[in-house]
């Protein structure tokens, strides 16, 4: 089946106007540190599906492009991870620990990334997602370090909202862990029960973070709450 666009970049378009949204708002500057996290995330969504459908148009030279879309989603967990440590009541200095090794980690992985011409070809594009080539053994040590990204998001952001004192974060917390758990575990599902779909599983989870894309824009809407509340305050006591 011929490859479409239409679902990434509807998706994209979603993702950057909810991004833009974020980056307009006023805040404490607390606030304004998880909006702007939230924004890069977002950003980095829809630059995953700008790229597919620019890889997808001409397979044979999409040259760097695959490559590039590897770049862009290796700096999603860490930054998942950044976002709930800025969202963490208290301040948990393993969290920010945590998310500073990742962030460390995928700069090295984005360099190595950007030198090697092995590490990622597009093979073919087929209805909405696209299938890529690794070189391996090589390629086990990004899947290695992005599933362990994923997976820390997962229980940093669930132990996050077990254990957070401030009841307005405590409920971000939780859009973040349903929305990761949202994209992750049916993307899981489907490499397993549609064989054709393993070699796709980058793409597909891409694809269904939309999900997650849905969760932080009511993480924003939570955002967007306080900060007119705190607003309304400010003008109230001024006067």
């Amino acid at each position: 089946m011929e490859y479409s666009p239409v679902l990434a970049m509807a998706t994209a378009a979603f993702e950057i106007v909810v991004a833009g949204w974020a980056l307009a708002m006023r805040g404490e500057p607390g606030a304004r540190g998880v909006l702007q996290t939230t924004s890069a995330i977002l950003l980095l969504l829809a630059g995953y599906q700008i790229a597919e459908v620019a890889i997808c148009a001409d397979v044979a030279a999409a040259g760097f492009l695959p490559r590039l879309a590897f770049i862009i989603v290796t700096w999603l967990p860490p930054l998942g991870l950044v976002l709930i440590a800025q969202l963490r009541q208290p301040r948990s200095t393993s969290l920010v620990a945590t998310a500073s090794a990742m962030l460390a980690a995928a700069a090295g992985i984005v360099v190595w990334i950007a030198v090697d011409r092995s590490f990622a070809s597009a093979s073919v594009c087929t209805a909405v997602y696209a299938r890529y080539s690794h070189a391996m053994p090589g390629f086990r040590i990004y899947a290695w370090f992005y599933w362990i990204g994923l997976a820390a998001m997962v229980v940093a952001s669930g132990y996050g909202m077990a254990t957070c004192t401030d009841s307005h974060r405590r409920r971000q917390l939780r859009f973040v862990l349903i929305g990761t758990l949202a994209f992750v575990v049916p993307g899981l599902t489907l490499s397993w029960v549609v064989p054709p779909a393993r070699g796709a599983l980058p793409s597909i989870l891409c694809h269904l973070a939309l999900l997650l894309a849905i969760c932080l824009a009511w993480l924003i809407r939570l955002e967007a709450k306080v900060c007119k509340t705190a607003s309304g305050t400010a003008a109230t006591q001024a006067g």
